[in-house]
């Protein structure tokens, strides 16, 4: 005699990796990358600081939510020393052991990202030429000179951040080939159920709210150039 279908509460729910306000930042990037290119080759300046205002304001969202949010988008929980990435890629995870969130080398891959972006919104904040109109927000607070050679940077340090998205991209082709699906949990923000390995809980949203003022509100004093908050 068959057995027929497990019950639903026999089955084990599916292990929350990501949560939505960390996946909304993340598949952000992606769009707004190219957008800022896109607007930068086509000379439309308005809309390219808009946007990187906006690209500043999610990487300081990142920043205050990799220290407040859930246990897999902490730093604390996946920037490893060099121990532990050495011994990842000689594949000894440890015995028995089973973790969700960043790998001790995709950790490190996700910092070194964050940082090449957050430098770069940086840069366009002091970059432009006022003689042709087209000047990031601080801009006045530097010289000419200096704003030359930020300009300049800015301008060609974007290759460096499109070379570390072409190798994070290879990453998530390389792990898909060898079956670990990294993309879906991003997508859809969970995996499969997994024996010992617990999910990240409940999203601790008031935390949310208060890490995304913040990175609103220092965005826009940014946009006004930074004036005096006294």
């Amino acid at each position: 005699m068959s057995e027929g279908p497990l019950p639903r509460a026999a089955i084990p729910p599916d292990i929350s990796v990501w949560d939505p306000l960390l996946r909304l930042t993340h598949w952000s990037f992606p769009l707004l990358i190219p957008a800022m290119w896109w607007t930068a080759e086509t000379g439309k300046w308005g809309l390219h600081k808009r946007l990187g205002l906006v690209l500043l304001g999610l990487l300081v969202f990142r920043i205050v939510w990799g220290f407040a949010g859930p246990q897999t988008v902490r730093f604390g929980q996946f920037v490893k020393g060099p121990r532990a990435v050495r011994a990842y890629l000689r594949g000894d995870t440890g015995e028995g052991a089973r973790t969700i969130g960043h790998s001790p080398l995709g950790g490190w891959s996700t910092v070194v990202l964050l940082g090449a972006m957050l430098l770069q919104a940086s840069l366009g904040l002091f970059a432009g030429d006022p003689f042709d109109g087209t000047t990031g927000p601080l801009n006045g607070l530097v010289g000419t000179r200096l704003a030359d050679a930020i300009t300049d940077l800015h301008e060609a340090f974007f290759w460096a951040i499109a070379g570390l998205v072409a190798l994070h991209l290879a990453a998530i082709t390389f792990y898909a080939a060898k079956g670990d699906d990294l993309l879906s949990p991003m997508v859809g923000g969970s995996i499969p159920p997994v024996a010992g390995v617990a999910g990240i809980g409940a999203v601790p949203w008031a935390k949310g709210v208060i890490a995304a003022a913040l990175a609103a509100g220092l965005a826009l004093w940014l946009a006004y150039g930074a004036p005096p908050l006294t």
